[in-house]
């Protein structure tokens, strides 16, 4: 860091500068189309523990997925979008309440789809910014040109943690074993993508059709960073709505607010989205391993403080 501690080196602002731009020059080369939706939204799309910040009668986006999915339902068919996003109360070595997101999109598509865009992605943007395929993790060497381990998410409690959230989910138990437990166990000198999410934790995602009791949804990992989320998209307007309306109530549960449902995008999926993958991948995140950094205040300017 410099000696304006707010502000990271130019070192790493390079990298960073160079990350951006091997993004765009991958969705480019693979005939994605960048987009721009609004920042300054009338309704965030309902999460249990994720808190929109408000700006007027509006909020600040958490995420641009529903704009996004709006378009594919207009007839985009391969969007992208890197752009900024904000969540209430994340403040930390790895978050801060303003934060730099790169989603995508295709249809027709799904996670599977999604999943080899980002293989092919991040070894793309691994050799652009360090002309190979190896990052260093403190003292662990990752290569992301290697296999990418995958586990579905019944594996991996089922290993690490002692029980199957699949067969008997607890909400609190889970989110405490997976950051506990599951994730410090994951492979550290190699992707890992844990597959198959138990479905109360859906989200955005659809159900397996083959079994229902988990979603097509996974989330990567990089040398023990968390660094993207992905769907095979839901498209049924009924059962989302359900699924907000459901969420919802659950955050009054826990005393948060409950937000207006999205009704141009719930209106959006009864017209028809076709099949479709999506996924969200924190920029910040990629910039920390591309610059061996231990916090995002080393790769992001002007963090506001911690603590």
């Amino acid at each position: 860091m410099n000696s304006c501690t707010d502000i990271p080196s130019p070192r790493n602002l390079a990298i960073r500068s160079r990350l951006l731009q091997a993004i765009r020059e991958f969705f480019q080369a693979a005939g994605f189309l960048e987009v721009e939706t609004p920042v300054r939204i009338p309704t965030p799309a309902p999460e249990l523990h994720i808190d929109a910040p408000a700006s007027g009668s509006y909020w600040l986006r958490t995420s641009p997925e529903l704009h996004m999915k709006r378009l594919l339902a207009a007839g985009s068919d391969r969007i992208f979008q890197i752009g900024p996003c904000f969540r209430n109360g994340e403040r930390g070595s790895r978050h801060t309440p303003e934060f730099t997101m790169l989603e995508w999109y295709r249809a027709p598509g799904g996670a599977e789809d999604i999943l080899r865009d980002c293989t092919a992605l991040v070894r793309h943007v691994f050799c652009r910014v360090t002309g190979g395929s190896l990052l260093a993790r403190g003292e662990a060497r990752v290569d992301v040109g290697s296999p990418w381990q995958r586990f579905t998410v019944r594996e991996a409690f089922l290993k690490f943690a002692g029980w199957d959230p699949v067969a008997a989910f607890d909400a609190d138990r889970f989110d405490l074993d997976m950051v506990r437990k599951v994730e410090p166990a994951l492979p550290p000198d190699c992707p890992c993508v844990l597959t198959d999410y138990p479905a109360q934790v859906a989200a955005l995602a659809r159900l397996k059709p083959d079994d229902p009791a988990v979603a097509e949804r996974w989330e990567l990992y990089l040398g023990g960073l968390e660094i993207a989320n992905a769907y095979g998209e839901l498209t049924d307007a009924a059962v989302q709505r359900a699924r907000f309306l459901a969420c919802n109530e659950a955050r009054r549960q826990i005393g948060h607010t409950a937000y207006p449902l999205d009704e141009p995008f719930l209106a959006a999926l009864e017209r028809g989205l076709p099949p479709c993958g999506g996924i969200a991948m924190g920029v910040d995140r990629l910039a920390m391993l591309l610059c061996n950094a231990q916090t995002i205040d080393e790769v992001r300017p002007f963090c506001p403080p911690r603590g």
